[in-house]
Formats: structure tokens, sequence, C-alpha cells
């Protein structure tokens, strides 16, 4: 049945079309893909949108958990994160499962898990099982913690990486409690590493003719964003501490409020930004002050400038501030909600969000495929689909007989809408 979606008639997003015709430099790069919720999609919705055919076989009943994720009862990371891929919907519990597994991963190039670490072993398909069935076979293990280490046991989220990656202990007010993303941060950052790294295996792949294994732990991809903490502690022997929108490194930098309500964020640590910086909000002698001559003192006297480039903000509108600062070369932006980005000319002109026509949930307003290339719109090739939508087609193409297809259904091994 289909499901009405809220108008989006309203924003001003380009709209495109998908058509399965659409091809990419991917094109017939087979991927399986068992992982769910959004690292794994991550990873394999960069491949499926430069042309891979991205198979993701789904668990029966409810399918991948993602689905589940919605607003006003759409599914709608679903329908962001798997678009361009197809979907077999498969009783993971059946003793006929594993054959069926094993037919479709010796036919792939790629195949993604998000396991708990143990789990693809014993269902029978280790990777040393796989190699020998299928050598040039690269297999991206998602994991929170890793394949090894004492955590690896762990069922791992975002959210728990994100709170011991030290992240979320940089993040928050001074004096206040850490704070986490309110966004899936972690599974993001690790969903392009794992891409990235499926990348270079693939050209490992051309030289040698062999898979490899890709261990990839939202851990350790969480950790990398934050950049050379470890050495900083080596360096000074101290913990940074939480600066809200400060910076423990740059400054000025920091989010100030105008007359009207709204917030401009500014990063000016650079010296030629920050002089500027000072001049237009009227205090240009201030880059001659010892104080804040240098990016590491105004680092220890931020809130001294806060208050100067505060106050001056403080009394101008965002529209007014925003137009002084253009004017002046100030390295600066407003701090945008959705709303605002649906009236942002850039944002329009640019494409950074499309509209593309869905049978199921109607129009579907997402981020155009990244990063942008030629003919970036001809890289949408159809909709997410429906739980099971191509249990048929994607058998046959791995070999399946009709008949042998038929009895998987009548027996709830494989199920189609």
């Amino acid at each position: 049945m289909k499901t009405e979606a809220p108008s989006t008639s309203r924003q001003p997003w380009k709209t495109v079309d998908y058509a399965a015709s659409n091809s990419g430099p991917l094109t017939g790069i087979k991927v399986v893909d068992l992982s769910r919720l959004v690292a794994g999609n991550m990873a394999s919705l960069q491949l499926a949108d430069s042309g891979a055919d991205v198979t993701k076989i789904e668990p029966l009943p409810a399918g991948d958990p993602l689905r589940a994720w919605q607003q006003a009862g759409i599914q709608t990371f679903w329908s962001v994160y798997c678009r361009n891929k197809t979907s077999i919907a498969l009783d993971f519990r059946h003793e006929k499962s594993i054959d069926i597994l094993t037919r479709l991963i010796d036919q792939a190039d790629i195949l993604i898990e998000s396991f708990r670490p143990g789990t693809l072993e014993s269902m029978g398909l280790a990777p040393a099982i796989l190699h020998r069935r299928n050598p040039g076979l690269i297999i991206l293990r998602v994991s929170g913690f890793g394949q090894s280490g004492p955590y690896s046991h762990r069922p791992g989220f975002g959210t728990l990486v994100e709170a011991m990656s030290g992240f979320a202990s940089r993040t928050g007010e001074a004096g206040g409690g850490p704070l986490l993303p309110p966004v899936a941060l972690a599974d993001m950052i690790a969903g392009l590493y794992g891409s990235n790294g499926i990348m270079m295996a693939l050209r490992g792949r051309d030289q040698t003719g062999q898979g490899q294994v890709i261990d990839l732990a939202l851990l350790d991809s969480m950790v990398s964003a934050i950049g050379p903490d470890a050495f900083d502690y080596a360096v000074t022997g101290t913990v940074k501490q939480r600066v809200g929108n400060g910076s423990n490194t740059a400054s000025p930098r920091n989010i100030y409020q105008t007359s009207d309500d709204h917030f401009i964020a500014i990063s000016a640590s650079i010296q030629s930004t920050a002089r500027r910086l000072f001049a237009a909000v009227g205090a240009a002698a201030m880059i001659d002050d010892p104080k804040f001559a240098t990016n590491a003192a105004r680092v220890k006297h931020q809130a001294e400038i806060d208050r100067v480039v505060g106050g001056w903000i403080a009394a101008r509108s965002r529209q007014e501030v925003l137009a002084i600062f253009d004017a002046e070369g100030i390295t600066a932006a407003p701090v945008n909600n959705i709303a605002d980005n649906a009236d942002d000319p850039h944002f329009i002109e640019r494409g950074i969000y499309v509209t593309a026509a869905d049978a199921t949930t109607g129009e579907v307003p997402m981020h155009q495929p990244l990063p942008v290339m030629e003919n970036n719109l001809d890289r949408l090739r159809m909709p997410a689909p429906t739980l099971g939508q191509h249990s048929r087609a994607q058998l046959i193409k791995a070999g399946f007989q009709d008949g042998e297809i038929d009895q998987l259904i009548a027996q709830n091994v494989i199920s189609q809408p």
C-alpha cells in the first residue's frame, strides 16, 4: 500500500529522475551487503552511487533495522541511504539460508557484514572459507570495537564509541557535561573509511588478483576524527577541557548571537583573518596587543575576544553582520537549520539537495551523490527498495532457477512483495 508522504513541492531542490540505464565507474562490481543500520549502509551507498550492483540481504520478517528509523511513518533513513540498491529478504534461521548466501557470495566482488565478531564464523562463512571459494573477494567487516582486542565481543553502536573515543568528552560547554552528537557521526565516518578501504582493496586486487579482509572498527574511525589528541597529551601531559563552541587550538573561533536572535559562526585563527575581523568590529588595535597578537595568545584570551566580537555582533542583525563580514572577507557563516537551507541560493543552485520521485513514499529530498563528478545526477539509478523487492531477480542473476526460487518462497526461506 502506498504511503502518502508530506508534500515537498514547496522545496526548491532540483528535481531528478531515477534511470536504470545510468551507470558509473564501478559498474560491473557486485556487492553483497549483509550489514545493518548506518555504517555498512553508508559504505555500500558510496559504491552503489558509483554504479556498483549492491544487493542488500535483509533478515525476515522486518528487514534491516534502519527501516524502523522513521519520521511520520515514513522510512526516511532507508530511502536516503539505500537508494541505488536492491533487496533480497531472507530467513537467516532457515537451514537453506547458508547455501543461498554462499552462492551469492561466490559471485561477488565485495562482501559487507556488520555482525558481532565471530558470527560470520559460526555461520560457516569464515573469511578463510570464503576466500578458498572466491580468492578475489574483498570482505569489509564492520564492528564497534574491531575483530580483535578485549572489547571485540561487545555490541558496537556509534553512541558507545562516540563516548569511548574521547569525542564526547571534548564537546559541551565549559564546566558542563560531555555531549553526544545528535547524528550518527561515528557510523558516517566509519562508512566513508569503509568505502575508501574497499577502493584500495580493489586496486590491490588489480595488482595481485587476491582479495582481503578489512577490519573496520567504529572506535578506530572515531578516534581518527579527533586529530592529534594522543600527541597533544604526550606533549603537554594534560587533558583538553570542554570549551563549548570555542577551540582548544584556534582563536577567534566561536558562535555569536545577533540582535534578531540568529547565530553566526566565526573561524578566524589565521593571522590575516584575525586582523580583518578585529578591524571589522572596530578593534583593529587588538592585533598588536601581546594578548591577541598570535593564535596561541588568542586561545588563552578567548573570553576577552568573545566579549569584544560578541558585543559588536549582538548589536546588529544577522543580515547586517553577514553583509559586513562578506564585504570585509571575514571567515564567517550563519548557523543554518534545514529550513534556512531551503532558502539558501547556494544550496539551491549547487543542488546540494535534490528531489527524486519514489513510488512508495512520493517525493524524496536527499543529498546528491558525493563527491560531485561529471554527469553527477546521472548516478541515480533506482529508489531504495521495498523489503525483498528483488529477491527473484537477484537470485536468477546468481544462477537460481525459477522453480528453485518458487520452492524457496513456498518454504518461507525468502520472500518477495
